[in-house]
């Protein structure tokens, strides 16, 4: 199951929009990291840009939300780069 299938509930589209969102970050972090920058530095700063987007569009509450069930994602180790293989 992809990323965004885990994030988003089915219909309406939102599947492949946040598919080709995903790929667009993944051409980034290629980018940067073909760049010299460390995967890390690309991740912290990619977690830093969509929490300040996610605080404009939906508020710090709705932030906050999605920070906290990140963490208890990430503990789950649902995103483990052995997990997607």
């Amino acid at each position: 199951m992809s990323i965004a299938m885990q994030i988003l509930p089915e219909g309406g589209g939102a599947e492949d929009a946040l598919e080709a969102a995903m790929n667009y970050v993944g051409e980034a972090f290629a980018l940067g990291v073909l760049d010299g920058i460390a995967p890390e530095a690309l991740a912290e700063a990619a977690l830093c840009a969509a929490m300040c987007e996610l605080v404009a569009v939906r508020g710090e509450d709705h932030a906050a939300g999605v920070a906290s069930r990140l963490a208890e994602r990430a503990a789950a180790g649902e995103f483990s780069v052995s997990r997607r293989q």
